[in-house]
Formats: structure tokens, sequence, C-alpha cells
């Protein structure tokens, strides 16, 4: 096979300084696969931009056992002649290329195993460093069982890391154990965290990308060069940890990427580390940032420290003023009401690698609340309560179910599939699967088409475990929150520590959480006790809107006040801020709204005023069952998949 790099094609300066610290030079493109080579796959490893010798290739896949399990080795070690504890594997030549060949297999059915490379160890210059971890994600078992046609070259450097890294942070715990349940959706959801890989770097060329395939979304290209820069100041060493006192590289960063940033486990190895990083991006920014400065081997980096190292993909959406609420199906797609410019609202879905499906005026005219149910049909609130399918064709009228009371403000799902819709004139109405409206109880206002009561419905309702209807309320004076039940009897008040709520979440364990404008959280238990009664604040909250829950637990808010320069505010189970007291930069510039966290561990958020587009973190949270109508008729919410 020809060399990655020739002779001839090395700058002097490189020829004549065979070092560890690489050299700034831009990727190269993949060589032609050896001809009549069979099965055969083709890569090389890089550490900066020179080539790693006699590294571990290791051909891995997901384990689909359970969270935590250790990733399958696909190689077999009578064909590679080479295995130790991690696995079979090859072994890079003295150009840092490598090849598989028939001494592997994958299986595509019942569904594709989710492959990645892994490489440890090798040397550079002679010189060995034995926590040299890199990676590079392959995704999805072809067909065919081999990856020949899909990816005949695999570029594994700190660039491919990152990417793969950050892609599938929601289902490792460290390079060597990537996992998920068996279940369907969770299969749907690793193939997804896999795929987003391939919207960051090149497979072939190892380079950070400008722009995703699709062609509407922008990456963060410099700040995946800088954390490759980072994770390169160990890589191009010899991988002694030394420290305190005058710390090596490899010291600073497996101490600054710990598994909980801080405190936890500490890597053994970089691609560990990238992984960590992941997790928490918000943790130690400075030290991680000053190992990127000092002889950094990919161009295009930040020129200055950032406030966190969150991954954001900004996805245009045509024809927009800004966007309104947000939901994520089954399969990861991403639905949103678009406010339109000019030409009206309209309901919009895009995949979860960001690329439209719907046409760019919409599926139909929509302008108000918005909930997926279990089977992946839309319900959004138009000229009536419309229902689509996943492919955008009508399944109501064009019209839309009657019975729609004014003002309506809110959508959410109970157990048996029927929709519950809140107004903000006092009431909350009940549909049917089928859309038929389901008359209010005797007691209950005939006039409002629903249950009524003291109270003021202002946002999106939500379903617990128990199937109690829940939503905000205003009474004389006082917010809080209320339980409806089935039958339509308005139950419970629950009041403090809740100010002019914006948005309403329930997690696992039936805890209500609401985000209140005024930067604060406020927690309910399901009996309705309040914790605390002046609500959790941090994090960098300011003017908070949406509100969402991952599969941990954690809780993620949205900004729509952005002159602090941040977007999203995440906090534990038990009101902890976990980002920074800056938070989390989604989107310079932008004003965040409505925010939803989908089966993959990405983040997304829709802009609510003056900016037509999606932000999508890669990787920041913990993948959670989609849609929220399958958590609740499950028992499900706020789970991993």
């Amino acid at each position: 096979m020809r060399p990655f790099f020739s002779f001839l094609w090395l700058p002097l300066a490189c020829l004549l300084s065979l070092t560890l610290t690489g050299c700034s030079l831009s990727s190269t493109g993949a060589p032609t696969p050896t001809a009549g080579a069979g099965l055969a796959i083709h890569g090389s490893v890089h550490g900066g931009q020179s080539p790693i010798v006699d590294a571990h290739v290791y051909l891995l896949a997901a384990n689909t056992a359970g969270y935590g399990q250790p990733s399958l080795s696909l190689l077999n070690a009578m064909y590679t002649g080479h295995s130790d504890a991690v696995g079979a594997y090859v072994q890079t030549a003295s150009d840092g290329s490598f090849t598989i060949t028939g001494d592997y297999s994958c299986t595509s059915t019942p569904s594709p195993q989710q492959v990645y490379i892994y490489s440890l160890g090798g040397s550079q210059g002679g010189i060995a460093n034995p926590r040299a971890g890199l990676l590079a994600a392959l995704g999805s078992c072809p067909s065919t069982g081999n990856f020949l046609a899909s990816t005949p070259f695999i570029a594994v450097n700190e660039v491919s890391t990152i990417a793969a890294a950050y892609a599938f942070a929601g289902f490792a715990t460290d390079a060597t154990d990537v996992s998920s349940s068996g279940s369907v959706l969770a299969q749907i959801d690793i193939g997804n965290a896999f795929a987003n890989a391939a919207n960051l770097a090149g497979i072939s060329t190892g380079a950070a990308l400008a722009t995703t395939p699709a062609g509407n979304g922008t990456v963060p290209q410099s700040e995946i060069n800088t954390l490759a820069n980072i994770l390169a100041s160990c890589v191009n060493s010899d991988g002694t940890i030394t420290g305190p006192t005058n710390p090596t590289n490899c010291y600073t960063l497996f101490n600054d990427a710990q598994s909980a940033g801080s405190g936890g486990t500490m890597p053994s190895d970089t691609a560990t580390a990238a992984i960590n990083i992941a997790h928490n991006p918000g943790a130690n920014i400075a030290a991680l940032y000053g190992l990127s400065t000092a002889n950094p081997p990919f161009g295009s980096a930040l020129g200055a420290q950032p406030g966190d190292f969150t991954l954001s993909l900004s996805i245009s959406t045509p024809n927009v003023l800004g966007l309104g609420d947000l939901a994520i199906d089954g399969l990861g797609n991403a639905w949103f009401v678009n406010n339109g410019s000019g030409s009206g609202a309209f309901l919009s879905e895009y995949s979860n690698l960001g690329a439209p499906i719907s046409p760019a005026t919409g599926y139909v005219a929509a302008g108000g609340a918005l909930a997926i149910d279990t089977s992946d049909n839309a319900w959004v609130i138009g000229s009536g309560l419309i229902e689509v399918n996943n492919s955008g064709g009508l399944i109501s009228p064009s019209t839309g179910y009657t019975g729609l009371p004014e003002q309506s403000s809110g959508l959410a799902f109970d157990v048996a599939g029927n929709v519950w819709v809140s107004s903000n004139l006092y009431t909350i109405s009940e549909f049917s699967s089928s859309g038929t409206l389901i008359p209010p109880a005797a007691t209950a206002e005939p006039t409002r088409n629903g249950y009524s009561g003291a109270y003021y419905s202002t946002l999106d309702p939500a379903v617990d475990g128990s199937n109690n209807v829940w939503t905000s309320f205003y009474d004389e004076g006082t917010y809080g929150v209320a339980t409806v039940n089935l039958t339509g009897v308005l139950s419970s008040f629950f009041g403090g520590g809740v100010t002019n709520a914006s948005a309403l979440a329930i997690d696992h364990s039936g805890n209500v959480w609401t985000a209140n404008v005024g930067s604060s959280i406020s927690e309910f238990s399901s009996s309705g006790a309040v914790s605390p009664s002046t609500g959790y604040t941090g994090g960098g909250l300011v003017n908070v809107s949406g509100l969402a829950i991952d599969g941990a637990g954690n809780i993620w808010v949205s900004d729509l006040n952005n002159s602090t320069g941040h977007n999203v505010t995440e906090l534990s189970n038990s009101g902890s801020p976990i980002s920074p007291s800056t938070g989390y930069l989604a989107g310079a510039g932008y004003k965040a709204g409505s925010i939803a966290v989908d089966g993959s561990g990405d983040v997304w958020i829709a802009s609510g005023l003056y900016y037509g587009g999606l932000i999508e973190l890669i990787g920041a949270a913990t993948p959670v069952v989609t849609p929220i109508a399958t958590g609740t008729t499950n028992n499900t919410l706020g789970s991993r998949p």
C-alpha cells in the first residue's frame, strides 16, 4: 500500500526534526486501496501529523447487553496473529498505516452493530507512548458485513478521536466500554450517535469539517482542532505522568480530564481523556486550553480560551423569523414550529443529523404547541388540533380536529394516548387518540370545552407515571402547579417557589420541575412538596425559557437573555449546577427558546427570537427515551433508552 505520507512530501523542518511535537500541516487525502485486497480496509494512525509505529489497532463494536458493558472485539486473532486483554489487533507499519483484511466480521441484523477503531500505544521517532489512545467511528455495520465499500480508508488521529468521543459520549464509559441496552429504541439512538461523528470530521481525511455533509450546518472546526491539539500534547510525548510540580503534558491532561471532571477516575489513555472531556465540558477549561497552545499540530484553532468545551452545530432553517416549540421523535428526528418570515408559521422536521426532511415551507401551517405521540405522529396547534404522520402526511382533517379551546398553549399525552390541551383561558381539554373531544365533567365550565378551576394554565402540561396531568397555575397573586386527574377533577394546588413558570417537565421519580422566569428552577415532589422554596439557581441561569430532562435526570434549561454570552444551563437532579457560572455557550449571539434532549444524548435548542435555526450540542447530555409520550406510557420518563 502506498504510504500515507511520502518522504518527498514532508516539509524539510519535519524531516530534520523527527520530534514528538508534530507539524502544523493540513491532512492528506486517502490513498487508493490495494487492488485485490478482498475485504481489506486500510487506514493510518497519526499523532498530530507524525505516523505512530507499532500501535495496536483494534476493531470494536458497542455492546448491546446493557450500559456499562465492555465493547466487543471484532477481529480474529487466528488471522491477525496478535491479541491482548482488549482483543485481537493489527499493528501499524513504519508510516503509520494498517490493513484489516478478512480477519473481521460484523453483523447488520436485526440491528447493525456500531463499529469503531481504537488505537493504543506505538511510538514516534523511536519513542514509545503507551498512553496514546485514538479513536475513529465507523458507524453501522453494512449489510455486506464489511466496510470496504463504505469506508475503504480510515484516518485515525486526534481530530477523529474528538469526533468519535463526543458523538458516542452518551454510551461510553471509556475507550473500551461503549454500550447500550438491546432495546429497539436504544439501537436506533446509538446508531444516530455514531453517525454524528461524520458531521464533525472526515473519516478518510481525519480533518475537522467546516460544514456538515448536508450543507446546512456550521461545524465548530476551530474548537475541534483545539481539542485535538490538547490531546496531541500528550500523544506526541513519551506518556510520562509526573506532577504536580513541573507536570508533564500527560499529567495535566489526565488530572484535568478525570471521569467526573476534577475528580473520579483518572484516564489511562488519551482516548478516554477525550470521552471524559465530552462528559464534563465545563470542567478545568483553562488548564486544558493551556495544553493546546504549544506546537499545535492542527491549524485553524481557537485564538482564545473558550468558556466551555461543548461542541455545537448551528443548523440553518430557511424561511424563518424564529422557532417555537421543539420535540424529538423515536427516530431521533427534531420537529419544530417555524414561525416563518412573511409566509406564515409552519411545522418542520429535520433528521437526527440536522438535514431537512420536510419541504422548505414545512408540512402544514401551524404556529402553536407541538408534541409527538408513541407512534411518532406529530400533533400541533394550528387552525385546529392537527395530526400528521412521520412523513408529514395528514391524519387529521386539514383544518384539524374540532373542539380546540381558544388560546391553546400546550399539549401532552397520557398513558392511553389521549392528548391534553392547556389553554390560557383557565382550562384543560382532553382529546382521544383519534382526535375526538372528550366532554368535561359536569362540574366544569361547559363554555370552555374543557376542565377548569381557579388556576391559570400558561404552559405545556405534563403527565406523570401515575397518569396525573400537571400544569402551572395562577391564583390571586400566587403561582404554582396543579394536577388534574383523568376524570377532569382539579385535585391539588401546590404553590411556592414558582414565579411565572415558562416550562414544566417530569423526571423518572415523578418529581415535577418548572423553569421560572426570573432565573430559578423549582422542584415539586409527586405529593406537591417544593424544594427549595426559593428555587434552584446557578450554572448561568439568567432568564429561563425552555426546560428538558435527560436520561440521568439532569435538568437542561435554555436562556432567552443572551446578554452574558451563554444559552444553556445544566443542573443535577438534586439542583446543583453542573454548567459553569457562565453557562454553556450554544450559539454566539442567539437567544435560546425551546430545548429538548434526544436519545443519542444531544441537546437541541430552537432559537426563540431573531434567528432562523437550530443548535445541537453533540453528546452533551445523557441519552433519554423519546418521544416524551413513550416515556409516559412505559414509565421511563427521564430514563435511558
